[in-house]
């Protein structure tokens, strides 16, 4: 097919991204090469290798690693050669250190995932780490997914040579091709639980998919300037940092896309009148960009009326709602939330 058939493809389904696309081998037909090759190891693996296109990059991971040191706790650091467990990340820096919002708002890097995906790309959160991650396996769309789905992707920059024992990343190669499993596949109902939830409760079912699958680890052993691109829903991880006293330096990028509603499957139950929007700030410039579904801007009331606001407890846990539906329990003189936590949510009490 020529190009205009192409276009034409894209226009009728819109709202898959292109690397994942049905109509892929026409969309990327008359790309560039360089654009075909990075487009297919997407398509075909989740995943794609480059080098992250920065003139000066030894220089701003020099100065990103002297501003970023005095940032962890030494403590934490201790620990963590000890062999202790130790949460070892700066999330946002991009916020207070510039340099590490150039590597996330590079221009050339958002041009790329704009032409692979169609669409408009945008960062909207850094992390960074001293250290391997050591990350059970997981998906990213539980935690940020977009609707319509699979508009979001991650980029994972080495700021140092990588090997087997300073913590690489793993991925399932191919396993983005998966349905995104959210809370009612598994038959969990999030709002009605005790206390939030974590993706512990995704882990199992995720290692016996690529169990089932047969699908093998690979490890990504990057040299200093390497980036990788993973799909919205690759399953990941962190290998063991087995040198406690060797560093791994690197930062991850998380981009969102144009004309998408952002919002945490893990924390949400649409049809139970929950959904955990996503309020960002577009890191290249500092804007808010607003939620949208299919081109018209998503009214604040509703975000704001299905939000959760309750810490503990269900979401919008009333107890004076919660006593009434359950007589009982106000008859014996308890607290309606301790009830719940304790008795209630295992017995599947109503809440109002």
């Amino acid at each position: 097919m020529n190009q205009n058939s192409a276009s034409e493809l894209h226009r009728l389904l819109p709202g898959v991204p292109k690397i994942e696309s049905p109509f892929f081998e026409t969309l990327f037909a008359n790309a560039e090469s360089h654009l075909q090759q990075i487009a297919k190891q997407l398509h075909t693996y989740g995943v794609a290798a480059i080098k992250f296109p920065e003139a000066e990059f030894d220089q701003l991971v020099e100065d990103i690693k002297a501003s970023l040191t005095k940032a962890f706790d030494e403590n934490s650091m201790a620990q963590f050669r000890a062999g202790r467990a130790a949460d070892l990340r700066i999330l946002n820096a991009w916020q207070f250190d510039a340099n590490v919002r150039r590597i996330a708002a590079n221009q050339s890097i958002i041009n790329l995932l704009s032409k692979l995906y169609g669409a408009q790309a945008w960062p909207f959160q850094t992390l960074n780490f001293p250290v391997g991650t050591q990350q059970a396996l997981h998906s990213d769309a539980v935690h940020f997914n977009s609707v319509p789905e699979r508009f979001m992707c991650g980029v994972w920059v080495a700021f140092e040579d990588i090997t087997v024992d300073n913590g690489p990343l793993f991925y399932y190669p191919g396993s983005h091709r998966f349905p995104i499993y959210t809370n009612e596949h598994l038959g969990r109902c999030v709002s009605t639980l005790p206390s939030r939830p974590d993706q512990t409760m995704y882990e199992p079912m995720w290692q016996a998919l690529v169990d089932a699958h047969g699908i093998k680890p690979k490890k990504f052993l990057a040299k200093k300037g390497d980036a990788l691109i993973w799909a919205a829903n690759l399953l990941h991880g962190g290998s063991p940092h087995i040198n406690r006293q060797a560093s791994r330096w690197s930062q991850v990028t998380h981009y969102f896309f144009e004309d998408c509603a952002w919002y945490s499957p893990l924390f949400s139950d649409p049809f139970y009148g929950q959904i955990y929007f996503r309020k960002l700030i577009n890191i290249q410039n500092g804007h808010f960009m607003p939620n949208r579904y299919a081109g018209w801007e998503i009214p604040n009331q509703f975000i704001d009326s299905t939000r959760s606001t309750q810490p503990d407890g269900p979401y919008h846990f009333d107890a004076n709602a919660y006593l009434e539906a359950n007589p009982d329990v106000a008859q014996a003189g308890m607290d309606g939330l301790d009830h719940y936590i304790r008795h209630g949510h295992a017995e599947r009490r109503r809440l109002r």
